[in-house]
């Protein structure tokens, strides 16, 4: 019993039986007794402050959660919702002050690094190891390095001193010859970088993580504000946090605390990528279990209309349905279809609403598959954004057909959370261009093709609604041509009589060429004289004089254009950071340089942190990998799966870090076996496999080709389950 009368819950159960709904539920009762409560003061003048911690999986779903508890108590409540990551940092920046004498560093603001200007600053500062070369051989540098930062990560999120790193990696990992000594360099690595990054004031995650449990969290002083200032912890989705996670709660709880906490046993989405669901399921001995279970009557599951906005928990499916004429029992037939996936059954009914698209070709099959979702959008009635894509890897060419065949014919398809590399936006190459034009000493990083792409995007202008280039492909390769000066230290557009038929080019042409040239030559004067402090302001300044005023710029491009001047201002933030300790830094021309081959490397996303939530548009088709899918919580009346004859549907893939089975707080200390790698495949599977069936409400289509995208034949764990059902397409 907590100090507030309410008994601590542990709600748990499989996908989409209430679980969000129920701690919507709790934290509406909570709020009254603290209204209740404040009236009985008799001070209905006080101010309401937030007493209350509300954590969500990921960012998505945080945005979703905050808005759906402010609506149950009508915005009588302040609601203040993170991520577990998101709510660490912020703690661990507001109170760093609190370390600065513990970490014998210095006093100063902390700057958080994002990924890839970890990768890269780690990697200028290893490449001064003596052995670096022998280090790298194996994996190529990018790799070993982005292994290396995270092995700093998981040992954060999982409680254990950076320090161990090394003892774990020989323990759990078969080592061949020469690995252990491979596995004590990369500690020290990590250890070097950890007091480099501390003595200038940088956090990365794995750093912030550490920082938290390691010594904040220890902190008397930090404890004191921690229980006074929460008096009530609502945690949804806590099979996807990291195990430290469970160490704040149960000091919270500790200390008579309030906590509602939600854990889908189908879920651990996470699993691989710092959480540790089993360890965090331990918080349940401390609470009052709360077993939620799909209704049978088809009743809403006590989920009211949380289904709009991505839980999927909520909207009670029937636990029978009735699919065509085949009515079946949907916990039943789940399980049929896990045991012959998963335990190579045989003699098993499969139902009738699995079904097939079976082709040779995978050219084949991508049209197949739009041919049927064209067909059951024009004849069946069934809406585009009740259908969903999902693949186990998404490449280009899956995704570009297909995107392409449905909007022929008026069906939009939007990708979820869609991250290509920002260096594919052509607007954000052609403003990297300029940068080489205007600043001194870059202009090897400068071709013909790319000037004269950037004066076709330069050159738009708004006629009649579009944004039609004034200068045309042709024309911009003959100005290229002929009136670019090729320079290694000041490369520069020469006057349009440089080109011997300039008359040719007509005269929209010529006055849109010699416009750039001119706001080339004006901004160069300007940027020598220093007017422009920052490369992020002269990118902001370009981008209003070129894409602004001149076009009706889509979502996409705005998105990129958002993520180019946030990275070029998080780029010289942190080069001012490096020339406060290091004042005999490199010159601006190659700090410039070096922004601009970060960029073409394409470690930098267009879209990491999208600024509107995903919810299934209207009229658009949701096109996502498995792990996109499994994170939004969603659901939909119709499923592809592509690809479904592939060997990736159990593999973790890129949602599974190096060594990170070894961080968790269940392994046992012994070497990881492949049979401990098939097992959890195994368990992947079924997870995947449960949670993707209870999200879909009438129909699930196989996408199989017998050859993959590589041309070899595919016989992944789901070709039992694709032989085994009815054909849609032969």
């Amino acid at each position: 019993m907590q100090k507030n009368g309410f008994s601590s819950l542990w709600i748990q159960g499989t996908t989409r039986t209430g679980k969000t709904s129920r701690l919507v539920q709790e934290f509406s009762k909570w709020v009254r007794h603290q209204l209740i409560e404040k009236q009985s003061r008799n001070r209905p003048q006080d101010n309401l402050t937030s007493a209350v911690l509300v954590l969500a999986a990921n960012n998505n779903n945080r945005r979703q959660l905050a808005d759906t508890l402010a609506s149950a108590v009508e915005g009588t409540y302040p609601v203040i919702c993170k991520t577990p990551v998101g709510f660490i940092a912020d703690e661990v920046v507001l109170f760093l002050p609190l370390l600065f004498d513990r970490l014998n560093i210095k006093a100063q603001f902390p700057l958080r690094l994002r990924p890839e200007t970890e990768q890269e600053l780690a990697t200028q500062l290893w490449r001064e190891e003596s052995d670096w070369d022998s280090l790298i051989a194996a994996n190529g540098e990018y790799r070993f390095v982005r292994q290396t930062l995270d092995l700093l990560q998981l040992a954060g999120a999982s409680g254990i001193v950076a320090e161990d790193i090394p003892i774990i990696l020989e323990q759990g990992l078969s080592a061949q010859a020469g690995e252990s000594n491979l596995y004590y360099r990369m500690g020290e690595l990590i250890i070097n970088w950890r007091q480099w990054c501390l003595e200038r004031g940088f956090l990365t995650y794995g750093i912030i993580y550490e920082l938290y449990w390691r010594y904040l969290l220890l902190s008397p002083q930090y404890q004191h504000y921690l229980i006074n200032r929460h008096q009530a912890i609502f945690a949804d989705d806590t099979d996807d946090y990291p195990a430290i996670a469970r160490d704040l709660f149960e000091l919270l709880l500790d200390q008579g605390t309030y906590g509602v906490f939600t854990f889908n046993t189908d879920g651990k989405v996470r699993l691989g990528l710092n959480a540790d669901p089993d360890y965090l399921q331990g918080l349940a001995e401390r609470c009052l279990v709360i077993e939620t279970e799909r209704q049978r009557d088809g009743g809403d599951g006590g989920d009211g209309e949380m289904g709009r906005w991505g839980d999927g928990e909520d909207r009670g499916d029937r636990g029978d349905r009735e699919v065509g004429e085949v009515t079946f029992h949907y916990p039943s037939a789940i399980d049929s279809i896990v045991n012959l996936v998963t335990e190579t059954a045989y003699g098993i009914q499969i139902p009738n609403f699995i079904e097939s698209i079976q082709t040779i070709s995978r050219a084949e099959l991508l049209r197949a598959v739009a041919d049927t979702i064209i067909k059951g959008i024009q004849e069946e009635g069934i809406k585009p954004e009740e259908i969903a894509i999902i693949a186990p890897g998404l490449d280009e060419i899956a995704r570009y057909t297909l995107i392409e065949i449905l909007s022929a014919s008026g069906i939009a398809i939007a990708p979820v959370n869609e991250q290509r590399p920002l260096i594919s936006s052509p607007p954000v190459r052609a403003l990297l261009t300029l940068m080489a034009l205007v600043y001194p000493g870059i202009g090897r990083l400068v071709d013909r093709d790319a000037i004269a792409e950037m004066l076709t995007i330069f050159s738009q202008k708004l006629e009649s609604g579009k944004a039609i280039p004034q200068i045309d492909p042709v024309r911009a390769g003959l100005l290229a041509d002929y009136c670019y000066h090729v320079d290694p230290e000041q490369p520069d557009l020469l006057p349009v009589e440089s080109f011997p038929r300039w008359d040719r080019l007509g005269h929209q042409a010529t006055n849109a060429y010699l416009e750039i040239a001119q706001w080339i030559s004006d901004t160069r004067i300007q940027q020598q004289k220093q007017c422009y402090l920052t490369p992020a302001i002269f990118i902001s300044k370009a981008i209003e004089h070129f894409l602004e005023k001149n076009n009706d710029l889509d979502y996409q491009t705005l998105s990129a254009l958002r993520e180019l001047i946030e990275t070029a201002q998080h780029f010289w933030e942190v080069d001012r950071r490096m020339r406060q300790n290091e004042p005999s830094l490199q010159t601006q021309a190659v700090t410039v340089a070096q922004f601009i081959k970060l960029l073409r490397r394409g470690t930098i996303s267009a879209n990491p942190r999208p600024t509107r939530q995903f919810i299934p548009q209207e009229n658009s088709i949701a096109l996502a990998t498995i792990f996109q899918y499994r994170s939004l919580r969603t659901s939909h009346r119709w499923q592809f799966w592509l690809d479904a004859g592939s060997h990736l549907w159990n593999k973790g893939g890129a949602a599974t870090l190096f060594g990170a089975t070894l961080f968790l707080k269940s392994w046992s200390g012994n070497t990881w076996m492949p049979e401990d790698e098939y097992e959890m495949d195994r368990q992947r599977l079924q997870r995947i496999l449960r949670d993707l069936l209870n999200r879909v409400t009438a129909r699930v289509i196989l996408c199989h080709s017998d050859l993959g995208v590589n041309g070899t034949e595919q016989m992944g764990p789901l070709l039992p389950l694709v032989q085994s059902s009815v054909q849609v397409v032969k």
